[in-house]
């Protein structure tokens, strides 16, 4: 309460650092927030910060001279020109702020930044308006949730889904939320039955590491009705009713900087909406046709076929941005896509509309890749995989390969205990149930899938990890076009893959 109050008497935005960030994202993010119009004022951060603030002093003078104010929580300041925020604090007058430094000019001011998982590279802090946030207070009298439910949130408070959605939304009913700071698969029935959790809100992984679970007895006589949030894949979906139902999924779809969202008010499974024509009448959007080898929407897409998602940009469904420079938009606004003059807000996602007008989520156009001239879908490749009894979950994504246009699907696996790999199923199923093209090149045995603190997997890192047997302690396995099979990959058969004696 010090900390906001003196920030608000101060009249100042401020960026704050995660406890668990390291030098790298703080650099990126110190230069997001400090940079351009409405970027913050002040940064601070607690005594795990003095690491951070000894290995940046270089670049102190340099932020300073950005209009930065620094302060630091802790008992001692031990760099010059930063201020002990506690101190300060304590000395400020116990009074109400004044309405020229706490109400906003307009709706659509800047209520607060959040940053984006960073998913596909680097995050950058999109601009929350006030309009938003009385947005999302209505999030869960949407989904039919009311004040005499208890909703179960493990998401991190400092992304869009825990906090606006989660936090926010809740208060907008007058719920109550029980509050995890770690989610756990082993503790969830047990906490749902001591709190009496009626909602719980999901990442789809959540709901995978839930299914994964051996059954205990926890999970029977619960009082969870109602589950909601985005990303459940419909075999982990039918999989997680079939189990714990009876109950109710209702999966959105929606982005932290976004100007649509979508409900699956209906039920269907892997559904994450309705093109309806209400629907789009109030939240108008389309699908485009996009092409993956350059990375461009192309036209109109029609008739089931994978579109990308925009949105027009207007004052009723504005686009505001990150903070920081105009650079940062690029590639998020997309001009005269149906009409000289229009401008649309580019998802980055894929999405198919089928013949009942039911959308459902496709990939991500920068995990979907092109190999043998054809495209690659990651999750199509995945929910396969996914399907066999021993593998519990699939990471997949494309690399690069000397000598070879596109990418190669490789495909990460965590076995399912006490399960082994066998190559020789694998091998049979991948071919009965995806196209050649389709089937993975590589695979990569691990303990467990890297994810965000938003549990998406990461692609990113995983591509540039590339596959290497020497420069990686994981199992490695090629396949091998000419035997048929997936075969261990050595250092011998990785040599003779970039001389092109190795068929793949």
């Amino acid at each position: 309460k010090g900390c906001f109050g003196f920030a608000k008497r101060r009249g100042c935005v401020f960026g704050s650092q995660n406890g668990d960030g390291g030098c790298a994202p703080f650099a990126r993010r110190s230069e997001v927030v400090g940079r351009g119009e409405g970027g913050a004022s002040g940064l601070w951060g607690g005594e795990a910060f003095w690491a951070l603030l000894e290995s940046l002093e270089p670049d102190l003078p340099a932020l300073r001279a950005m209009g930065l104010h620094l302060w630091a929580a802790g008992p001692e300041t031990r760099l010059a020109g930063i201020s002990d925020v506690l101190a300060e604090a304590s000395a400020e007058a116990d009074e109400p702020v004044p309405g020229y430094l706490s109400a906003p000019q307009s709706v659509m001011d800047t209520c607060l930044y959040i940053f984006t998982s960073g998913t596909t590279g680097l995050p950058k802090a999109a601009r929350i308006s006030h309009l938003k946030i009385l947005q999302c207070q209505g999030f869960y009298q949407l989904c039919g949730a009311h004040q005499e439910d208890v909703i179960y949130l493990a998401l991190p408070l400092y992304h869009m889904s825990g906090s606006l959605l989660g936090i926010v939304g809740c208060l907008g009913i007058g719920a109550t939320v029980v509050l995890k700071s770690k989610f756990s698969a082993g503790q969830f029935w047990d906490d749902c039955q001591q709190h009496g959790v009626t909602v719980f809100q999901y990442i789809g992984e959540l709901c995978r590491y839930l299914v994964n679970q051996p059954p205990s007895q926890a999970e029977r006589g619960h009082k969870v009705r109602l589950v909601v949030g985005s990303g459940l894949r419909p075999d982990t979906w039918e999989r997680f009713v079939r189990r714990f139902g009876p109950l109710q999924v209702l999966e959105t779809y929606g982005l932290t900087e976004g100007n649509v969202a979508t409900f699956n008010y209906t039920g269907q499974p892997g559904a994450v909406g309705r093109a309806s024509w209400l629907y789009k009448h109030v939240f108008p959007f389309s699908l485009i046709r996009y092409d993956v080898t350059t990375g461009e929407p192309v036209r109109d897409t029609q008739g089931g076929e994978p579109g990308l998602l925009v949105a027009p940009v207007s004052q009723q469904s504005p686009f505001l941005g990150y903070a920081g420079g105009p650079e940062l938009d690029r590639g998020k606004l997309l001009k005269d896509v149906f009409r000289p003059g229009d401008v649309f807000f580019n998802t980055g996602d894929l999405l198919v509309c089928d013949d009942q007008g039911f959308l459902r989520f496709h990939d991500r156009t920068g995990d979907t890749f092109r190999w043998k001239g054809e495209n690659v879908a990651t999750t199509e490749v995945a929910e396969a995989l996914e399907s066999l009894d021993f593998v519990q979950e699939v990471n997949v994504y494309g690399v690069t390969v000397p000598g070879h246009e596109g990418r190669a699907g490789m495909a990460a696996l965590v076995l399912r205990p006490p399960h082994s790999l066998d190559l020789e199923q694998l091998y049979s199923h991948v071919s009965e149930n995806l196209p050649p093209y389709a089937w993975p090149r590589f695979l990569r045995l691990q303990e467990s899938l890297a994810t965000t603190e938003t549990f998406k997997q990461q692609k990113v890192r995983m591509t540039k990890e590339g596959f290497n047997p020497s420069a990686l302690s994981d199992p490695l396995y090629v396949l091998d076009r000419a035997g048929g099979a997936y075969l261990p990959l050595t250092p011998a058969r990785y040599s003779a893959l970039l001389a092109g004696d190795l068929r793949i």
